[in-house]
């Protein structure tokens, strides 16, 4: 089987799946690579094939990095019941879910000029949210009219919309994307709260000038999170109708090349026999792809940056912070980390089958209350960044989150946002911070020698 891969009106390449060798493929158009906008889907499939990589490696490259455009969990199990393909169909998948997906990116069959199909955008209500909503336990919330409406990589229930004049749509439209994803309270009610907890932390990066995609709050009268995508930009096309820009975007399976079963640093799980085969997604491996000076146009500006993402998700308590909640810009130009999403305080639902560990190592340490001036050193060591870097950024950081809380809390009740989930989240980033303050002059204390 073939598919064309697509952005906007041009045509990036062909993905193929071999059934006898069961081999994948994926080959750049000639066309684009000779246009001067060209970019590389990911590090791992550059647009010249290296002359030492066999086809199985290959192979390999290509499924990862589509395999990691699908959804995750029960999504993924609804859109291949719907679609009547297996699982483990990954082109039989993105044929059903590629007209929109993460990114810029449009899959369809060869012959198909998705630039070209019209779809009459779709209204969405807040009374037909709002009975989606309340359904889920019987109906999927990703299949509406029969249809799959989202490919965005993930477990929780969200839809992508379009929105025009405070009204939502569900679109198909070549020329119009979706622009927010709204993602309502988890169907577990051990998970109560997510909405106000995501928003809060959220609203905290922005607080702190830490780039994060932008987010609300609206009651349909469930409370659902609107998410602003930071991977689509609204512009002035033909006739003066208002299109939407599609931006290429990756996130960090995709960047460091990993399946997306490796989005963990520890991807068997943290059982005493396998805790230590530590082959997934981690912050040494971040740290060093944004070092690279051929695919990272400011390497020292992408670092500090990262830095900083890592710091926030430990005072947040985040401990789902894994590589598929981080994402970059692909240009021309290379890899640029794109807005934070995905904040949520982990440690406020630990106990509640929430993993109250890491996604990845501060150091050797997977234990986000007990984050050592050893440990942030080890990091620094290991990452080739300076110990009074990190310490100031940890002490900065940690008092502009306290100072900061108050305020925060007070202007998200004035938008619904629900008070006793803020009081806990604000209880553990207290908590955090505090730490966080009393480790933070040791940390350039710690002898080199020891790592």
């Amino acid at each position: 089987m073939k598919l064309a891969v697509w952005t906007q009106e041009h045509r990036i390449g062909d993905l193929s799946y071999d059934g006898a060798t069961g081999r994948f493929a994926f080959e750049y158009a000639p066309a684009w690579l000779e246009w001067d906008q060209r970019f590389a889907l990911c590090p791992s499939l550059p647009l010249t094939q290296t002359p030492q990589e066999t086809p199985e490696q290959h192979s390999a490259a290509v499924r990862q990095f589509f395999q990691n455009l699908l959804p995750e969990g029960q999504a993924l199990d609804d859109a291949a019941r719907v679609s009547n393909v297996s699982k483990a169909n990954v082109l039989g998948l993105l044929h059903a879910l590629g007209r929109e997906t993460a990114g810029a990116l449009v899959i369809s069959l060869p012959d198909e000029r998705p630039d070209r199909i019209e779809v009459s955008p779709r209204l969405l209500s807040d009374a037909e949210l709002s009975e989606r909503i309340r359904h889920r336990p019987s109906e999927p919330f990703t299949v509406w009219d029969g249809k799959v409406r989202l490919s965005i990589a993930g477990y929780q229930d969200k839809l992508a919309v379009y929105e025009h004049e405070g009204q939502w749509f569900l679109v198909e439209d070549p020329t119009l994307a979706s622009t927010l994803i709204l993602k309502p309270e988890p169907v577990r009610q051990q998970m109560a709260g997510m909405t106000t907890n995501e928003l809060m932390c959220l609203r905290l990066a922005h607080a702190l000038k830490l780039p994060a995609a932008k987010a609300s709050l609206r009651h349909v009268p469930e409370p659902v999170l609107v998410i602003e995508r930071f991977d689509r930009k609204l512009k002035e096309g033909r006739a003066g109708r208002m299109e939407v820009q599609r931006l290429h975007c990756i996130d960090g399976c995709q960047a460091l090349g990993l399946p997306v079963d490796f989005k963990y640093e520890r991807p068997y799980g943290d059982g005493e026999h396998v805790k230590n085969i530590r082959d997934g997604a981690s912050l040494r491996r971040f740290f060093s792809l944004l070092s690279d000076k051929t695919k990272i146009p400011a390497p020292g500006v992408a670092q500090l940056e990262f830095l900083r993402w890592v710091i926030f998700q430990v005072l947040i308590g985040n401990t789902d912070a894994h590589a598929k909640n981080l994402s970059f810009f692909s240009s021309v130009r290379g890899l640029q980390l794109a807005p934070t999403y995905d904040l949520v305080s982990g440690l406020v639902f630990a106990g509640d089958g929430v993993l109250d560990s890491l996604a990845m190592a501060i150091g050797d340490n997977f234990d986000p209350v007990a984050i050592s001036a050893y440990d942030w050193a080890q990091l620094a060591h290991e990452n080739n960044l300076h110990p009074r870097l990190v310490a100031g950024e940890v002490k900065r950081l940690a008092q502009a989150c306290k100072q900061a809380l108050p305020t925060l809390m007070s202007e998200l009740a004035e938008e619904g946002a629900e008070a006793s989930m803020m009081t806990r989240v604000a209880a553990v980033i207290e908590r955090q911070c505090e730490e966080a303050l009393r480790v933070a002059p040791h940390i350039t204390k710690i002898d080199a020698v020891l790592f």
